[in-house]
């Protein structure tokens, strides 16, 4: 991907909209599956900021896994471009996995409370198993590993956001959550994902009722997908020869919900391109020096946008009976 060189760096201080808030921020991110694709994207886009990364996956070293990356690359990748990053081991998909000791020891080894939580980590997708052949340990995993980890982990960072006056928390969806258009029904190679799309249209429920309940704590939570294909390896071989875009695209569309206003961004389930435009958001290499050529949202083919499938209508106002 080519970049613009710019002058200027200017981290930490550059695009730091959430400075108005007034909330002591920029100090820990904790991503998940970071050791690969857009988990390592956004790792090293907000590290470029100035903002400490605990990069979390099951997979430490190269060969470890079934799949490439480490937390290994993604901790040299972050502390090549100046930034700062620990690595920790954890396969969050485990039922009995402690997620609490696990940010515990994060914030213990940093040094910080956490204030900004990727939630990115997500179990096979198993596009090929058809509906009638999904077998239940598939399914429990799935359900385990996208929505319980979820809510776990937020959980466990809430109490600090909380001290501290001020959160971030971005969980990675899927365009597979939104409903099919039919009948008739078009089939693709992804169109048997109901497991995958099932689970990550309950993490957006779960986004917006989490920013309900800690919108009065200045905590914003928001659901950021792809607006296409992200070009990493995995996905390319997953499903060749789709419209993608480069994941510069979803690691900016991040950011910008981690350093944006908690009181005016929050409870969004929403697409990375779309999202980009409408900020008129420039789009950084993962470096945070240049900018991604063909893809500054003057540039992007707004007729490809995907609309947000989740359109409420205002809420009735609350009886003052019932506010707390």
């Amino acid at each position: 991907m080519q970049a613009k060189d710019e002058s200027h760096r200017g981290f930490p201080d550059r695009d730091r909209e959430s400075d108005r808030t007034g909330a002591p921020r920029g100090q820990l991110a904790i991503v998940t599956g970071a050791s690969r694709g857009i988990g390592r994207a956004i790792a090293r886009r907000i590290a470029s900021e100035g903002i400490a990364v605990a990069a979390v996956s099951r997979t430490m070293r190269a060969g470890d896994g079934e799949f490439t990356g480490s937390l290994e690359e993604t901790v040299a990748c972050i502390r090549h471009d100046g930034g700062r990053a620990e690595p920790f081991v954890a396969d969050l998909g485990r039922p009995d996995l402690d997620r609490a000791e696990l940010v515990a020891r994060i914030e213990d080894v940093m040094g910080c409370r956490a204030d900004i939580l990727v939630n990115n980590v997500a179990a096979e997708r198993r596009y090929d198993i058809p509906f009638t052949e999904m077998r239940r340990e598939w399914f429990l995993d799935s359900v385990e590993t996208n929505v319980w980890n979820t809510w776990d982990l937020v959980k466990a960072v809430v109490p600090g956001m909380r001290e501290r006056g001020a959160g971030w928390i971005v969980n990675i969806s899927s365009r597979q959550a939104g409903p099919r258009v039919g009948p008739p029904f078009q089939f693709h190679p992804l169109a048997g994902s109901v497991l995958y799309g099932g689970t990550k249209a309950m993490l957006d429920r779960l986004t917006t009722g989490a920013a309900m309940e800690l919108y009065p704590d200045n905590i914003a939570v928001n659901s950021l997908a792809p607006n296409r294909g992200v070009a990493t390896e995995h996905a390319a071989s997953a499903v060749p020869g789709w419209p993608s875009e480069p994941e510069e695209t979803m690691a900016e569309a991040a950011l910008l919900l981690c350093m944006s206003d908690p009181s005016l961004l929050t409870g969004k389930v929403t697409y990375s391109l779309p999202l980009l435009h409408e900020h008129d958001r420039a789009v950084r290499t993962l470096d945070g020096r240049g900018l991604v050529e063909g893809w500054q949202p003057h540039e992007l083919d707004e007729s490809g946008f995907l609309p947000d499938y989740l359109h409420f209508a205002p809420a009735p106002s609350v009886p003052e009976s019932l506010r707390r």
